[in-house]
């Protein structure tokens, strides 16, 4: 079984995340190749498809949700997790709240085409030199923190979920 761990990153956390994932499923007995979702050369390729995208104004970056419109017919078929990468953990005060009733939104286009067995939603890794000037004045405003972010312990529990799914362990005396 081989599985695809795609992803469309703007500033390289997500694709760490797609790495680690991909890293994590091979520790566990499962082959799997990263590859971002605008280089994908033959997705009919793999048996099973771990997807992820950066999340832009809510949303899944137009090369991650162009790969599975494209792809839909094929997704269907095979297992499918997704994982988005925003940035949850980086709301405080009265923002925080607020990062719960960011997931529906942010998979509400990419659902339209695809029924995944999970999503998971992890935060990544925001810089100044990630915002445009007007966008770090509204971070700043807002009492945002800039730094990394990502729960590695997070993202290793979805990949062995992934792969206690796709390569179960042997039944124990």
């Amino acid at each position: 079984m081989t599985v695809l761990v795609g992803y469309a990153s703007a500033h390289g956390s997500t694709r760490e995340i797609a790495e680690r994932i991909a890293a994590r499923l091979a520790e566990r007995g499962v082959e799997a190749e990263t590859a971002s979702l605008d280089a994908v050369g033959d997705a009919g390729g793999y048996d099973a498809y771990v997807l992820g995208s950066a999340v832009h104004g809510m949303a899944w970056l137009p090369e991650a949700t162009g790969f599975v419109h494209t792809h839909r017919g094929l997704l269907a078929g095979r297992p499918v997790w997704i994982f988005s990468v925003g940035m949850p953990a980086a709301l405080r005060g009265p923002w925080k709240p607020m990062a719960p009733k960011e997931e529906p939104k942010v998979t509400e286009e990419v659902l339209a085409d695809l029924s995944p067995r999970d999503h998971a939603m992890f935060s990544g890794v925001v810089a100044p030199e990630h915002l445009p000037g007007a966008g770090r004045a509204v971070f700043r405003a807002m009492g945002l923190r800039y730094g990394d972010y990502r729960d590695w312990e997070a993202i290793d529990a979805f990949a062995d979920t992934v792969a206690g799914s796709l390569h179960p362990a042997p039944d124990s005396p």
